[in-house]
This record gives C-alpha cells, structure tokens and sequence, in this order.
C-alpha cells in the first residue's frame, strides 16, 4: 500500500480540513461522557432503615426499635434490622420503657421485613430504592455496574471486526442508534434483571462508539494532529460529558427521567454524518482507492492541486502477506503486555470513579471533581507526548497512581481532606496512564491490525472494568482494602513495560513488515529459529 503519510503529504499537518475532522470527530465523544459513569447517580444507595409498620407503639419504642451498631468507629443505625416487632409491640403495650425497664441488647432483632424507608435528601429515587438492593441484596449493585463493563467486553471484541468489515464511519453512527435507544428502554425497564440487560447493550454501544471513533481519528489526521486527537481531544471531550453528567444529575434527582434525557444526547451528533468522512487508509485496505482519492481531494482547497496517488495501487495484498512465526510470537507478547496495563489501569481508573459516591461530602461536587481532576492530566499528557518517551511516562504515572493508593491506608480519618486529595491524585495517575496506553496502543499496531488489536487490548481491559465495582464493593468490609488491592496491581504492572517497544516520533506502521522494524530490539527470548516457517495473516 506504501506511505500513506508520505502521499497525503501536500495536505500539510493542521489545514482547516484536519481542524474540522479534528472537532466534528470529539464531538462524538460528548456523549460518551454522559452515558459512561451515571450509575454513580442511578445506582447511588441513600441512608436507610427498616420501614417500621403503623402499629400501636410509643413513641419511646418507635424510636429504639432500630438497632445501633458500630461502622468505623462511630455509633448508627443498624440499616439491615430492627427489634423484633411482635416483642417490641408488646413491650410498649404493657408500659416499659426502652433502656430504663428493658435492655435492648437482649433483645431479638429481625430483618426488614416491611422493607425500608429511604432518605430522600439528595435522591428522590434510585434503582437501590426502587428495588430494595440493600442488605441481602446489595451485591446486586456492583453487579448492575459490572453489566456496562461486560457490554464493554463484548462491543470491544465486535466493534473491531464490523469497523474492518464495514467501515469505520458506519460503526461509529450505528453505535450512536444502539446507544440512544438503549439507555431509553434502560429508563423504562420494569425489574433489575432488564436493566441490566440493557446496561449490556450500552456498554456494547458506547466502547463500540468510542474505539471506532478513536481509529477513524488516529487514521484520518495528519500526524501532528493525530497525538492531539488521541491525547487532548478524544479524552477530555470524554471529560465534558463527564464534567456536565453530576450537574445533570443535580437537577434531575429521579433515576428515570435522568436516563430518559441522557438517552437524547447521541441524537445531536446525527447531522455530523454529512461531514464526518469515512478513514482513507481503510479504504485503500479494502481495494477502494478511488473513494480514498475522492476524500483527500475533497480536503484540498481549489487552488491547490493534487499529485498523483503513486502508492496506492498496492492495495490490499498487504493482507495476505507471510511472516515467520517468531514475528507472530512477539506480536502476541507486545498484545499479553498491553492487555496486562489496560487491566491494571481500567481497575484503577473505573474503581476510582465509581468510588465517588462513596466518598464523605456531597457526591455531585465529589463526581464533579473526580471529572476535573483529569483535564490537567490529559492537557499535561499532550504535551509529554510530544517529546517524551512512551513506556518512561507510562511507568512514572502507573506508580503514581498505584503509590498514593497505598498511602491513604495510613491516613487518619479526622483528615478525610487529606485522603480526599491523595485519591484525586491517584484518579490524575490513572488518567495519565489511561491517555498514554491508547496512543501507545494506537501506534504500534499497523493498519491492517489496528482495530483488531485495539479491540483485543480493550476486550481484556474489560475485564479490570467488570471487577473494578467488586473491588469498591470490598470497602463494606475494610475501607482500605480497595486502596490496597488497585494500588498493588498498578505498580506490579509497571514491570511488563520493559517488553513493549518505543513509538516516539516513529511514522503510524501502515504494514506488518513496519510494525516489524519497530520490534527489532525487543528483549523477546524468542529469536528462535524459524526454520522457513511462516504464517499467513
């Protein structure tokens, strides 16, 4: 196929063509902002306890019949039981008064049997209240969260596959459809078992939108933007559709009508389909050269003319080419290597955001800064990218991230501030690692290979996404736990970094045979000989 930079040269690297592209394609991720992370706010569990019947009780007894248990350090009610009511009932109606007459602690105690009573001073309704997931059921929780990162899973291993079959552009819109329609049933689902069901199909939608959207970008930039796009650009449109869900939700405090309006932001991005071009590179793969010409030649102001497209007639036999099989061997490594940072990270990351209702103070501020906290990463990101190398920036932040994690252990709890801070700064960590690994991702694969290994590498990050809410889910029994356990794992995974190769002002490989040159000096004991042997990809 040749040099596809080296042929589109003439379009310079930040024409009014690429600068357009550049904000129609971020536009995109808006709404990936707004649809990722709402179950901070749907699946939020406010203050609880027993609904205790309109039966004959004094006022006394009414107000002791809830148990006080201790929850670090500090005395509560019990939100998960209560005095047994037939005993109680009896106790008031003969006279007695709780804590004079009568131990408490000797009494028996029930579950919430008439069900709950649910504070409804921040929300007017959640899916915790609408279905009772407290106490016996709340694992049900991490599991509803844990749907999304699932449908993550599955829309990572199909989006790759449909966007090298169908196109990149025709993903990206049919993912938008599927998105929108789904967090609108999501609004009207009637059990817990249908939401997350539907939850499944946003996921599945979302990362499907979002890494098709992040291929096409990386393809149809020109270089210099092409580090923008994927640092800057992609990422912190993401974060204004995360910094503006909290205030969203801070308006709208019930959980279907929340989901009903986010299920109307996919639609503004309709109209950019007119505008929107499909990725030449992709066509040039698919034989279509003449429609590759026709975009970049639509990019060009009149005056300026067009050279001939010399390369482009090699189209797609790079696809069938041969390799020996301890190339295949390394290309595995460098993929089991990205998969191993993509977990660590996603663990990191997801449980980190997740985590903000969880946090002292109100949870619409705390999401708030939780979504502030990575624009200085990603404006930072940008331009370390530029002039530093990838797998040294990775590491740094990766133990960053990891380290201040494994310090809040050691924080008292009269300084929730200072623990508060040290968590943004694991959340900047994370975010830096999470910007750094998908440009990274995107520039060691070649073309033919870039969607595919992007899905994989995202397919088995999902599976830190998937057990990132269970990992939060331990705080209900040690609150440092889930510090302990994320900040290990990041910092474990710093080690695999040794084995990836460096990308920093290489060309975007277009070919296999140039990806291969960039593995050439990989510490791979797999220099094996191959003895002839070769693979068809």
């Amino acid at each position: 196929m040749g040099d596809y930079d080296e042929d589109t040269a003439f379009l310079g690297q930040s024409g009014p063509y690429f600068w357009t592209t550049f904000f129609l394609l971020n536009a995109l991720f808006v709404s990936t902002g707004f649809n990722g992370l709402y179950i901070v706010f749907v699946g939020a569990a406010p203050k609880h306890s027993c609904l205790i019947p309109e039966v004959n009780l004094t006022e006394e007894w009414r107000n002791a019949i809830i148990p006080i248990t201790i929850v670090d350090g500090e005395e509560v009610q019990s939100q998960c039981s209560r005095y047994k009511l037939d005993v109680v009932r009896n106790l008031s109606a003969e006279g007695y008064i709780p804590g004079r007459d009568v131990n408490l602690t000797n009494l028996e105690q029930e579950g919430c049997l008439n069900g709950w009573n649910y504070s409804k001073d921040i929300y007017q309704s959640t899916i915790v209240t609408e279905w009772d997931l407290v106490c016996d059921n709340q694992w049900k929780v991490p599991f509803a969260s844990s749907t999304l990162f699932v449908g993550y899973l599955v829309g990572s291993l199909i989006s790759g596959q449909l966007s090298d079959r169908f196109g990149r552009k025709k993903v990206v819109f049919m993912s938008l459809g599927v998105q929108c329609l789904s967090v609108l049933l999501q609004s009207f689902s009637h059990s817990w078992r249908m939401f997350c069901i539907m939850y499944l199909w946003v996921g599945a939608s979302q990362i499907s939108l979002y890494i098709s959207a992040f291929v096409l970008g990386t393809e149809v930039l020109s270089k210099t933007m092409r580090v923008l796009f994927t640092t800057l650009g992609a990422f912190l449109f993401y974060c204004i559709g995360y910094m503006i869900l909290p205030w969203i939700a801070y308006g709208i405090r019930e959980w279907r009508t929340l989901l009903a309006v986010l299920s109307a932001t996919p639609l503004m991005n309709i109209p950019l389909w007119w505008f929107i071009p499909e990725s030449p590179r992709w066509l040039i793969t698919q034989g279509r050269v003449k429609e590759a010409e026709a975009i970049v030649r639509h990019a060009l102001f009149p005056h300026v003319p067009t050279p001939p497209f010399r390369h482009f007639k090699f189209t797609s036999q790079c696809a069938h080419m041969p390799l020996d099989i301890h190339i295949i061997i390394k290309i595995m490594v460098i993929t089991f290597n990205f998969c191993i940072f993509r977990m660590a990270i996603n663990i990191g990351y997801f449980g980190l955001s997740l985590n903000t209702s969880n946090l002292s103070g109100n949870p619409f501020v705390n999401c708030f800064l939780s979504a502030t906290t990575e624009v200085p990463a990603y404006i930072v990101s940008t331009w370390l990218l530029k002039a530093c190398p990838r797998r040294a920036l990775l590491s740094l932040f990766l133990i960053i991230g990891g380290g201040v994690l494994l310090l809040i252990q050691f924080i008292p709890d009269t300084f929730h501030h200072v623990a508060l801070a040290l968590e943004m700064t694991g959340k900047f960590g994370f975010t830096m690692a999470f910007s750094i690994v998908y440009i990274y991702t995107a520039e060691i694969y070649p073309t033919v290979l870039r969607n595919i290994g992007m899905g994989m590498c995202s397919s088995a990050a999902r599976v830190g996404s998937i057990t990132a809410p269970y990992v939060i889910f331990l705080g209900t029994y040690n609150k440092v736990l889930p510090y302990i356990l994320m900040g290990s794992l990041t910092i474990a995974s710093s080690v695999v970094n040794f084995f990836l190769p460096e990308t920093l002002h290489k060309d975007l490989p277009e070919t296999v045979e140039q990806m291969q040159e960039s593995m050439a000096n990989l510490p791979i004991p797999c220099e094996a000989h191959s003895d002839g042997q070769t693979l068809t990809l």
